[in-house]
């Protein structure tokens, strides 16, 4: 008995060396850091360290929430991150169904490749290629666009009302590349045999779509969303601190939980605060998780996550 658990545990040895650095960098990235929680909960001081500091309770987080930004940071942050899900999301499926539908394998990895080298673009990039549509003096839009169509120059970074219509669209351009792929690459998976039964049967086009893409789709489409329900309080720190030029004149429509953590922490060197807001925002997340999977489960129990 024991030789033959012997040769079982010998013969899984490389796969428990190739699993081990994972393991690893998951240990000290995931887990370790967690014990840093505490500080959440403490009034930090540097030389105190983590586990010195005083503590301080829910201190932090009621000070996070009891400033008059408090309602417009947790409004952006989840109007923004929703619609992001929904446009995404449709486009994505959109996308992925006119590539697979008009576009030959051959020309589909040359057009996968162009929709999604925004994705592959950093932050600081973005915003230079945003500057140079938007600047009030040298941008495409003020001195070729607007004047074509008979319109004044905008101060874009002053104006805060066009700012949710511009970081919708900066984050579909930027986001709907990998998108695409993801569904394309579930559509491809697609037994070829029912697109023939179908057209057999004198199925229009819409009604594969609607018939058999849809639903082998939905498997995918609920898991993105869930793991996206479950960061729907974070954001894309690059595209709205960079992005806007961290211009406090349009602060009422740019402004999120993690660039106002970011410039109290900057102001004020609060680590707690900081602390706390993340902490908040992961427990807030896990909890749309299981409720979101919740949901899903009830209507549809082999689609849900758990």
């Amino acid at each position: 008995m024991m030789k033959s658990k012997a040769k079982k545990l010998k013969r899984y040895v490389p796969f428990y060396l190739m699993f081990l650095p994972g393991a690893i960098y998951l240990l000290i990235n995931n887990y370790l850091p967690m014990a840093g929680l505490v500080v959440a909960f403490k009034q930090y001081n540097v030389r105190k360290g983590i586990f010195g500091s005083a503590w301080c309770g829910l201190k932090n987080i009621r000070f996070l929430f009891a400033t008059p930004d408090a309602w417009v940071i947790t409004r952006n942050t989840i109007f923004y991150n929703a619609s992001f899900i929904i446009i995404n999301t449709v486009l994505g499926i959109m996308f992925a169904i006119f590539i697979c539908d008009t576009i030959n394998k051959r020309m589909q990895k040359i057009y996968q490749s162009a929709i999604l080298f925004p994705f592959l673009m950093s932050a600081v990039i973005l915003s230079y290629i945003v500057y140079a549509f938007l600047s009030q003096s040298t941008g495409i839009v003020n001195n070729t666009i607007l004047p074509a169509l008979g319109l004044d120059a905008v101060n874009w970074y002053s104006e805060a009302r066009y700012w949710p219509f511009l970081l919708v669209f900066i984050n579909t351009w930027k986001s709907i590349g990998y998108g695409s792929l993801i569904f394309i690459s579930s559509i491809n998976g697609i037994d070829p045999t029912f697109y023939e039964a179908a057209k057999l049967d004198g199925a229009t086009k819409w009604q594969q779509i609607r018939n058999i893409m849809f639903p082998s789709l939905t498997p995918t489409i609920i898991t993105l969303t869930l793991m996206s329900v479950g960061r729907i309080f974070y954001s894309d720190f690059g595209l709205f601190y960079q992005v806007p030029r961290n211009s406090g004149m349009i602060y009422s429509t740019t402004n999120v939980i993690d660039t106002y953590v970011y410039r109290g922490l900057m102001k004020q060197s609060n680590v707690g605060m900081s602390a706390a807001a993340g902490f908040y925002q992961s427990v807030v997340g896990f909890a749309l998780v299981l409720l979101a999977n919740l949901i899903v489960k009830k209507f549809s129990k082999e689609n849900a996550l758990f």
